[in-house]
């Protein structure tokens, strides 16, 4: 997709459908003014991409997200957490399998 003018990344997300699960990369082509969605389908149990960030640098916070709040393994990347330090939950939060029976910010269910 670079290479064919799609030089700037706006957004990297994905969507759980409870039994599937997707990455969603939006791109843009800012000459021609043109914008390009990619949806990859992910191994709901093993997900995991390579690290974009070699194509584009701004990756780097949307593949944190991906890490913590979905639980997608990035390739060549250290899982170090931004967002959840503290985190002891089994289920990433974005996930539907996640259970919202209990407080985690304080532990009490």
């Amino acid at each position: 997709m670079k290479g064919q003018g799609y030089d700037y990344l706006v957004k990297i997300t994905a969507v759980d459908y409870g039994k599937s699960l997707q990455a969603v990369y939006f791109l843009r082509n800012i000459a021609e003014n043109k914008d390009e969605t990619l949806e990859i389908d992910l191994e709901y149990n093993d997900a995991w991409l390579p690290t974009a960030m070699d194509i584009f640098p701004a990756a780097d916070w949307y593949e944190r997200e991906l890490m913590e709040m979905f639980g997608v393994a990035i390739k060549n990347r250290i899982a170090k957490r931004i967002l959840l330090e503290k985190w002891d939950g089994i289920d990433p939060p974005f996930r539907k399998s996640f259970e919202w029976d209990k407080d985690y910010r304080t532990g009490v269910e």
